[in-house]
């Protein structure tokens, strides 16, 4: 009886641990996509829209709208650290971001 119980719970485990892979898999998977969803195309912060803004890493559709807010009342930005200045904005997405930022 033990010798026909043996390869019936070694199955089991071996199915067990394929699914609990493939669970990881796909994880992984879904992972890579939505960090990748953030733009690594350079944006000048003088001229983008809200939509071009919003791509930038840790910024939606209000942070994007508050700097477009802040260029119309203060004019161009003179340096890429003056977006420190818009409400919401700091200094570690501004790190996040320089590489794609441009004026």
């Amino acid at each position: 009886m033990n010798k026909k119980l043996m390869p019936a719970l070694l199955l089991t485990s071996l199915m067990s641990f394929s699914s609990v892979q493939a669970a990881v898999d796909k994880s992984t998977v879904e992972t890579s996509k939505t960090s990748s969803h953030k733009s690594t195309q350079v944006i000048s912060i003088n001229s983008a829209n809200v939509a071009q803004l919003s791509t930038l890493k840790g910024v939606g559709d209000s942070k994007a709208k508050a700097i477009v807010d802040y260029r119309a009342t203060h004019g161009k930005f003179s340096s890429i650290s003056e977006l420190s200045n818009v409400k919401g904005i700091g200094d570690k997405l501004i790190e996040q971001n320089k590489a794609v930022l441009s004026l």
